[in-house]
């Protein structure tokens, strides 16, 4: 166990573009379980794209990050000390511990796994929070039927990746978006993607439309922005949109939509949502995805930086789209 605990606060609300500086590192004494607690060592810290909404003053489904304070996180490591009846030390865990080394717990929202079947690591990607809101926006918001058009943006990410191979697996046909001919070969290529579009091409557009020769039927969205506008542009009648992100804004500008009139004209139902809100599903959804990842009909990526120093530069680098897939600190 380490000497000592180190620490990534949130040191000042970013401006626009979140920095590196906007975080300060610090080392604690590690904490010591008091009864009911248990001791958690991160081994793996996930970094998301909504940590950056939680690092502004603004209202939101959920409380601001405070200064000061740890950063929030979802992180996956294991049991060294316990003094809680339901846990024992060498259980492998998945919780919120925040970016540091260490943790303590009450066991609320600490989820026990199996760290045998399936990587550590894989339960903060396709077998966690990123899986499943890819499984509930498909399932349960987009509910897209075998032979329609799905077109899944940010497709190379965590959760647009495992988005798309479930559509397909849906028997629908999917069509990513994504950014750069690199990311577009691993969507079609390695996930199975029937065909993926680069936004930042000067003809995306018509690349787009050459890609859905049957418009599109059901959008998972994770961008917004341009890329929405490009999408609505291309939606059949009563459509669907699942609004599950919105990566355009999250840089600091706006992010409006300027196809609200095809909204109305194609009757289409767009719902935002957000998969905290449906907790009693998760349970499902998991033991859903586990098979997928175990049969190997659900492939996924991960893109690891090492050492909980990188947080930072690794978070950055993750909202300008650096990464592949899932993002992760290995911690320890």
């Amino acid at each position: 166990m380490p000497a000592r605990n180190k620490q990534w606060l949130l040191a000042s609300r970013p401006r626009r573009a979140a920095v590196e500086s906007d975080f300060e590192l610090v080392e604690t004494d590690p904490p010591a379980p008091r009864d009911g607690q248990v001791l958690v060592k991160v081994r793996f810290l996930s970094l998301d794209p909504y940590m950056r909404g939680r690092m502004d003053d603004a209202r939101s489904y959920a409380p601001s990050q405070e200064l000061g304070q740890v950063m929030v996180g979802g992180t996956a490591g294991e049991v060294v000390e316990s003094r809680h009846p339901a846990f024992q030390a060498g259980d492998a865990v998945v919780g919120m511990g925040g970016w540091q080394e260490l943790f303590l717990s009450d066991g609320q929202g600490l989820r026990k796994v199996d760290a045998a079947t399936l990587p550590l690591s894989a339960h903060l990607g396709p077998a966690g929070m990123p899986g499943v809101t890819a499984w509930y926006g498909l399932d349960r918001v987009g509910q897209p039927r075998a032979g329609e058009t799905a077109l899944v943006t940010a497709a190379a990410g965590a959760v647009g990746s495992v988005a798309g191979q479930l559509a397909r697996l849906r028997g629908c046909r999917a069509v990513g978006v994504a950014g750069g001919p690199a990311k577009c070969a691993h969507v079609v290529g390695d996930l199975g993607f029937d065909a993926c579009v680069d936004y930042r091409a000067p003809d995306f557009r018509e690349a787009l439309k050459a890609a859905c020769p049957s418009g599109v039927d059901f959008v998972f969205e994770n961008v917004g922005g341009p890329v929405l506008d490009a999408a609505l542009a291309r939606m059949n009648p009563f459509g669907r949109v699942a609004l599950c992100g919105l990566v355009a804004g999250y840089q600091g500008g706006e992010i409006p939509i300027r196809g609200v009139r095809l909204l109305l004209v194609n009757r289409v139902r767009l719902q935002g949502f957000i998969v905290s809100d449906h907790l009693d599903l998760w349970p499902q959804a998991i033991r859903e995805l586990a098979g997928l990842l175990a049969s190997g009909k659900l492939r996924y990526r991960e893109t690891v930086a090492d050492g909980i120093e990188s947080a930072p530069r690794a978070f950055v680098g993750m909202l300008r789209g650096e990464n592949l897939g899932k993002q992760l600190v290995r911690v320890s």
